[in-house]
């Protein structure tokens, strides 16, 4: 740890390695407290722009299709129409028509069929 002269802080390296070497350097704090990427899972549906729910198109139990219309999500003045990602059972939904929903909220989950 050196201290700087300005301020007398004293400085924190961390080990960074790139294709074996080793490098002291520092990590700003955004970087330290990011989140890390994660495989987004195929059975959750997760609202990508908060809106409303104007129709709900299936239930729970329902099997359905790749490509069949789960639910229609009013944002920005435009109907968005979700469709299924893939074959499965619905097996469960976490919202009513009506309900207003903010992005990144789980409004329902496939299961394999």
């Amino acid at each position: 740890m050196k201290k700087n002269g300005c301020n007398d802080k004293k400085i924190r390296y961390k080990s960074l390695y790139v294709d074996g070497i080793k490098y002291r350097t520092t990590f700003s704090r955004k970087y330290e407290t990011r989140k890390y990427y994660s495989r987004p899972e195929k059975t959750k549906i997760y609202s990508f722009i908060p809106g409303t729910i104007l129709k709900i198109d299936v239930s729970e139990g329902q099997c359905v299709n790749k490509g069949d219309s789960l639910f229609v999500l009013d944002a920005m003045k435009m109907e968005n129409v979700i469709i299924s990602p893939m074959e499965g059972v619905i097996k469960k939904v976490y919202m009513k028509v009506g309900e207003r929903v903010s992005k990144g909220m789980l409004m329902m989950e496939l299961g394999y069929s």
